[in-house]
């Protein structure tokens, strides 16, 4: 299945995909309530709206982010592929190396997640070496806690796209990442969540993104030097992860920084960020 949040005729929608490109509206006033519902009664909600009644077209609504206001931060993995990993250190080895055997986690405030389409503030008051990032995000569909390895896939909800915009000078500057990831606009995601069944376990979808036409990334998620599984067992050992959360995996190598004179962003850029049988992210640098 995939859900989209839409805006049609000043209202926001939550929505099923009942057949390419025709959707039907859900008994959901946000995602984030969706998400929170228990899963038994959900999943009979899925099945009936399955069954198309009151459809309409994607193209007669504007696709927002499928979760415009996370309930939380999003969690974030830094440096979760190997050739990512390379890069950074290359780029800054004091902001970047890191112990081989624990994951980077930080988080990252998503106020307001643009959708595709949406421009992305380039704060050029603040930021001088804006940077690109395209992810898989993990989201649970239930709270989840003292999860084992063998029990992580019965709480991921779905999955969707999202671009882990960075300030690198920021993030380089502070020795931490939250201010540097967390402005206003960072958390660009879309354009739908596709649920679970659709994917394989654990995903292993090739993963791309382009900046003004060109192919700067090119990946498949299942080269995550930590992997869904482990994510979730060991955040959930020491804290509840709540129906909802959102988890951005890390960024395969091709990032501006690890070019050589790095290629940041600049007004005007285009990113696209292109995860196969999730969609397409595309976005625009104000």
């Amino acid at each position: 299945m995939k859900l989209y949040t839409v805006a049609w005729q000043k209202r926001r929608l939550i929505c099923l995909e009942v057949r390419p490109g025709r959707l039907t509206p859900l008994p959901y006033e946000t995602m984030n309530h969706l998400l929170a519902d228990d899963p038994e009664h959900r999943r009979g909600v899925l099945e009936k709206a399955g069954k198309g009644m009151g459809e309409f077209a994607l193209t007669e609504v504007r696709v927002l982010a499928p979760i415009p206001q996370p309930r939380q931060d999003v969690i974030c993995l830094g440096m979760n592929y190997q050739k990512h990993k390379a890069e950074a250190e290359k780029f800054d080895a004091q902001a970047f190396v890191r112990a081989p055997e624990q994951a980077v986690y930080f988080s990252k405030r998503a106020t307001d997640c643009p959708g595709p389409g949406a421009p992305i503030p380039g704060h050029s008051d603040l930021v001088d070496s804006l940077d690109y990032e395209v992810e898989l995000a993990v989201i649970l569909g239930e709270d989840a806690r003292n999860v084992s390895h063998e029990d992580a896939m019965s709480y991921v909800f779905g999955y969707t796209i999202l671009n882990d915009v960075s300030a690198r000078n920021l993030q380089t500057g502070h020795k931490q990442w939250y201010f540097g990831k967390g402005l206003d606009g960072f958390t660009p995601m879309g354009p739908c969540i596709v649920t679970r069944d659709e994917v394989s376990w654990p995903p292993a979808l090739p993963i791309r993104a382009w900046v003004n036409g060109q192919l700067r990334q090119e990946a498949v998620t299942d080269e995550l030097i930590f992997s869904i599984p482990d994510i979730i067992h060991e955040l959930s050992q020491g804290m509840t992860l709540r129906a909802g959360t959102v988890i951005a995996t890390g960024t395969p190598a091709g990032v501006g920084m690890g070019f050589d004179p790095p290629k940041f962003l600049q007004k005007g850029d285009v990113i696209r960020c292109e995860i196969e049988g999730i969609g397409v992210l595309e976005n625009k640098v104000e």
